[in-house]
């Protein structure tokens, strides 16, 4: 049994990542149009992080719009982008009054103006929040991510502000956008589908994975619970280390 869990009590992690999947196939089976699976996926978020604050979850990470999802149709993806402001404007008082500090990870270079500020007002109002934060990954691929840190390394080393023998793991660490975050000890994917689909590769190194067969519009607080029981049924390994003790604490 890992560092800090005990027979008997539920084990929470601090961090939660999840790859929200399932919206078109839940719209499907019931005969509806996508966008409607993706109007109900914005409910089971919105659900997600209250029980991810109830359940004593410090931080959650939800992959609510990835690198690829671009070469989705424009109307499916005009939707998205539509659903996602909506959320911010709507939901962005009851987080801040509940405590929340919003985060919002990936590429923002080639986000339209308006989104660009939606996304820094967000952080802003929310940034001196302590309860719990919400990491939302948007325009977001690790490997976009990590060329970025790359090429961020690349030019300082090129200019001479570093030495390129001087970069480590945490070095590289300290450019992804997930810099103040520590990594997720659980990451949870939806709908069946076993694969992390480009999200959190350098962060999920260690991390456990739970896979469910909920359709993610379904994702209530009974499958969330039965997610962490899961997590809590395991033990942590590092390649023969113990568990750290920052990330057994999951301190935010």
């Amino acid at each position: 049994m890992s560092a800090g869990q005990r027979p008997g009590r539920p084990v929470i992690p601090g961090h939660v990542a999840i790859i929200m999947d399932g919206n078109g196939r839940w719209a499907q089976m019931r005969g509806l149009p996508r966008q409607e699976g993706h109007r109900r996926g914005l409910e089971a978020l919105r659900c997600a992080v209250r029980n991810a604050g109830d359940l004593g979850v410090r931080i959650l990470t939800l992959y609510s719009f990835s690198t690829e999802n671009w070469r989705r149709p424009a109307t499916e993806v005009s939707f998205l982008l539509g659903l996602l402001k909506r959320f911010v404007e709507k939901d962005l008082g009851e987080l801040h009054s509940a405590g929340v500090r919003v985060r919002i990870i990936g590429g923002r270079d080639d986000l339209a103006p308006d989104l660009r500020r939606l996304v820094e007002h967000a952080e802003a109002v929310t940034r001196d929040n302590t309860h719990m934060t919400l990491v939302v990954a948007f325009n977001y691929g690790s490997r976009d991510e990590i060329v970025r840190a790359a090429r961020q390394l690349a030019a300082d080393a090129a200019a001479g502000r570093i030495d390129p023998a001087a970069i480590d793991e945490g070095v590289l660490a300290a450019r992804l956008d997930t810099v103040d975050i520590p990594d997720p000890e659980l990451v949870i994917r939806t709908s069946g589908e076993t694969r992390v689909s480009n999200f959190l590769l350098w962060q999920a190194a260690y991390s456990e994975f739970v896979f469910t067969p909920v359709l993610w519009p379904d994702f209530d607080r009974a499958a969330f619970e039965d997610a962490l029981a899961e997590y809590g049924r395991r033990e942590r390994r590092f390649g023969g280390l113990s568990e750290p003790s920052d990330r057994a604490a999951g301190a935010a």
